[in-house]
């Protein structure tokens, strides 16, 4: 079943409905995994190609932007115009709806004014559910920023930001999902844990991206020609379901002193 996906964005106090081309097959909740990416195998992935999110959006998803070489993913964006839009830009999907969990990823973020690098999990009205999304969004309307930010059935005001070094280097992104919290961590030291009644509770997909904005100036500043080529490089990514132990020696999960759900 080919199905379409509809994902809000939240920029501060602007609320943008975005909505994306047909993805692929998803089924209720997918497996474990961990991806050394080694390849991008189809029955794992999808590339999103042929569309923007919105008008919000100067760049255009393109599969060109998606490519595996030495072991890592790189998701780029570069000032290759595609159809109307003046760059042209790199995400992935999981064709899977991933359950409570820990979701983790060893990236490498560029930063750049008006640029969006992310991490997140999402699923929407489009499959007939509930918006649910968790996020790592990292930006620089100044300078280095993470935001972590939660959505549920329609309250989107959860975020949280935190400076950034911008010191090019890799580091480990992980969030821990279970009902009623979310732990979100850098290089396994926790850097928030929220609790409550009303969190995601739905199979979300993880996503994987790298896009640009010269309408949302407020929250990403805009993107100018002369930053790109930016590229976003993934070591590996990986879920781990509720319950699981430690099963990658790469694992948040592993290191002592976590609480695992």
């Amino acid at each position: 079943m080919v199905t379409h996906r509809l994902r809000v964005c939240f920029a501060t106090t602007v609320l943008i409905t975005c909505l994306a081309a047909p993805s692929g097959a998803q089924s209720q909740e997918g497996a474990s995994f961990f991806e050394p990416f080694d390849q991008l195998a189809d029955s794992r992935w999808y590339v999103s190609s042929g569309w923007a999110n919105g008008d919000y959006q100067s760049c255009l998803w393109h599969r060109n932007r998606v490519k595996v070489e030495g072991g890592k993913l790189l998701l780029s964006l570069t000032a290759n115009a595609k159809q109307d839009r003046d760059f042209s830009c790199g995400e992935i999907q999981t064709n899977d709806r991933l359950g409570y969990g820990t979701f983790e990823a060893r990236i490498k973020v560029p930063y750049a004014r008006g640029m969006n690098a992310n991490m997140f999990t999402f699923i929407g009205s489009p499959q007939d559910r509930p918006h649910n999304e968790i996020d790592f969004e990292f930006i620089a309307p100044n300078s280095p920023v993470l935001q972590t930010n939660f959505h549920f059935k329609g309250d989107s005001h959860n975020a949280d930001l935190q400076s950034m070094p911008d010191d090019e280097a890799f580091h480990d992104y992980a969030f821990i999902w279970e009902p009623g919290r979310i732990r979100w961590f850098i290089d396994g030291e926790l850097i928030r844990d929220v609790r409550g009644d009303k969190l995601p509770n739905e199979p979300q997909k993880m996503y994987l991206s790298l896009w640009s904005t010269d309408t949302l100036v407020s929250w990403m500043g805009a993107f100018k020609a002369e930053s790109a080529p930016k590229v976003l490089e993934v070591d590996w990514a990986a879920y781990t379901k509720l319950g699981s132990a430690c099963a990658f020696d790469q694992s948040l999960l592993c290191k002592d002193g976590i609480d695992a759900p």
